[in-house]
C-alpha cells in the first residue's frame, strides 16, 4: 500500500509540475507571437487526464504494485523526459505554434512524428496495469485514442499552416 501511494503521489506531482511548466511556456510563446489552435478540444484532454488520475487514486491506492509494469512505466518516464528536453520552451499541453518556426526534427522527433502522444498513450495503459486494473487501462486507452485522433488532426493542421 505504501508503494501504491508513493507511485500515485509521484505521478500526481509530476503532472502538476508539468502543468506549471506548460503554462509558463505557453505564456512565453504567446508573448513571442505564437498562436493557439484546438482550444475547443483542450477541456476534453484535461478532463480525460484528470479522470484517469482521480480514478487511479480511487481504485489503486491500496493495491499491490507489479514491479515489471512499474519498470515499463519508468521507461516511459524516460521517454517523457526526452521529449521535454528536446522541445524545451516549446513544450506545452496546448497546441501553440510560432509562425515561421521550423518543426523540431531532433531527439525522439526524428524517430516518430508525435513521441509525446506515444508516451502518454503508453502511460495511460501501463500505470493501471501496474496496479492490476486491466479494464480501467483499456477503457482509458480507448478514450485517449479518440481524443488523440482529434488532437493530432488539429495539431497537424496548425503546424502545416504555420510552417515557413
Amino acid at each position: 500500500m505504501i508503494l501504491s501511494i508513493a507511485v500515485l503521489a509521484l505521478v500526481t506531482l509530476e503532472r502538476g509540475a508539468e502543468l506549471v511548466w506548460a503554462r509558463r511556456n505557453t505564456r512565453r510563446l504567446l508573448a513571442r507571437g505564437a498562436r493557439e489552435s484546438g482550444a475547443r478540444h483542450y477541456p476534453l484532454i484535461v478532463g480525460l487526464h484528470a479522470a484517469w488520475l482521480a480514478g487511479l487514486w480511487l481504485l489503486a491506492w491500496d493495491r499491490p504494485v507489479s514491479i515489471p509494469w512499474l519498470a515499463v512505466f519508468a521507461a516511459l518516464q524516460a521517454g517523457r523526459l526526452w521529449v521535454l528536453a528536446t522541445l524545451g520552451e516549446r513544450w506545452t499541453t496546448r497546441i501553440i505554434v510560432l509562425p515561421g518556426e521550423a518543426l523540431v526534427r531532433r531527439g525522439p522527433y526524428r524517430l516518430i512524428p508525435h513521441p509525446n502522444y506515444a508516451v502518454v498513450a503508453g502511460e495511460i495503459l501501463v500505470l493501471p496495469l501496474a496496479f492490476g486494473l486491466v479494464a480501467f487501462g483499456l477503457v482509458f486507452t480507448v478514450l485517449n485514442a479518440a481524443v488523440l485522433w482529434i488532437r493530432i488532426r488539429a495539431e497537424e493542421t496548425a503546424l502545416s499552416e504555420a510552417l515557413p
